[in-house]
């Protein structure tokens, strides 16, 4: 079975759990319908060359498995240092904008380190260019933690392959 048709085959996997998770129905014209919603969606995605080899690499799921929950814990945190600052109105709002270092190797990779520096509260991506992603950081603090690339190289780590 060639690489397309083994994504395609893992894709069409994937919709059909999620069709039967959410639609909760069990009779056989729902279940047709949900067939056909998902060779029509494979059929798609193959025809669009969504289903590329740079989309998620199955053999990545496990890093990124491993990367969410580092991740929530990091958007708790940031979340409670900005309700603290909200409420507490002597602790210091200092707004920074920063320029951190980008050294994923994908476009995928980077989109995922922006988009995980915009889910920490505190912190929202600007622009993101080829080796760097100019960020709006609510506290110096919120700059620094971002500049020591621990997110960065987290992502990094999930795109290895």
């Amino acid at each position: 079975m060639t690489s397309s048709n083994t994504r395609s085959v893992l894709l069409g996997t994937l919709l059909s759990a999620l069709w039967l998770m959410l639609s909760g129905h069990w009779d056989v014209r729902f279940l047709l319908l949900g067939l056909l919603s998902v060779v029509v969606t494979v059929w798609m995605a193959r025809r669009m060359e969504i289903d590329d080899a740079e989309g998620l690499p199955m053999q990545q799921l496990p890093r990124l498995i491993a990367y969410l929950p580092w991740l929530a814990r990091a958007v708790v945190a940031s979340n409670i240092d900005v309700a603290r600052r909200v409420v507490t109105p002597s602790l210091p709002i200092e707004p920074v904008t920063v320029r951190v270092h980008a050294d994923q190797k994908t476009a995928v990779g980077r989109v995922v380190y922006a988009n995980s520096i915009t889910l920490t509260p505190g912190t929202i991506t600007l622009e993101v260019e080829e080796n760097s992603i100019e960020v709006h950081a609510l506290t110096g603090e919120g700059a620094r933690d971002l500049c020591t690339n621990e997110m960065g190289r987290r992502v990094t780590a999930c795109e290895a392959l």
